[in-house]
C-alpha cells in the first residue's frame, strides 16, 4: 500500500467522517444533483440560469442547491438580489468527473 493509501485508510471512522461521506454519496446519487453539479464544473450560474439551462423548475434548482451548499458543495455570492452559486469542493467535483469520464469510457 503506497504512503497516499495508508494516510487515507484508518480502521475505523468516527460517526461525522460516516456521515459526511454517506451525505455526499447521496448527493452524487441524484442524477438532478449531477447535472446541476457539472453544469457548476465551467463557470458560475445564477439559480435563474441553472434553471433555464437544465429545464428545471427554479423551486427544483433552489432545493437543490441547499442540499450542496449545506453539504459545502457549492457555494454562492450575492450580486444584488441575485444568488450565483459555483462549485466549492475541488475534491468532490474532481470524483465527478473522473466517474463521469468512467461512465463515457465504458
Amino acid at each position: 500500500m503506497d504512503q497516499e493509501m495508508k494516510v487515507a485508510y484508518q480502521d475505523d471512522l468516527d460517526e461525522e467522517t460516516l456521515f459526511l461521506v454517506s451525505q455526499t454519496f447521496k448527493a452524487l446519487s441524484d442524477p438532478t444533483r449531477i447535472r446541476i453539479l457539472n453544469l457548476l464544473f465551467k463557470k458560475e450560474y445564477s439559480v435563474n440560469e441553472i434553471a433555464e439551462t437544465l429545464e428545471l423548475k427554479q423551486s427544483t434548482v433552489s432545493h437543490q442547491l441547499r442540499f450542496l451548499k449545506n453539504l459545502r458543495l457549492v457555494k454562492y455570492r450575492r450580486e444584488g438580489t441575485t444568488l450565483f452559486y459555483s462549485q466549492d469542493d475541488e475534491h468532490v467535483m474532481n470524483m465527478l468527473k473522473q466517474t463521469i469520464e468512467h461512465a463515457n469510457h465504458s
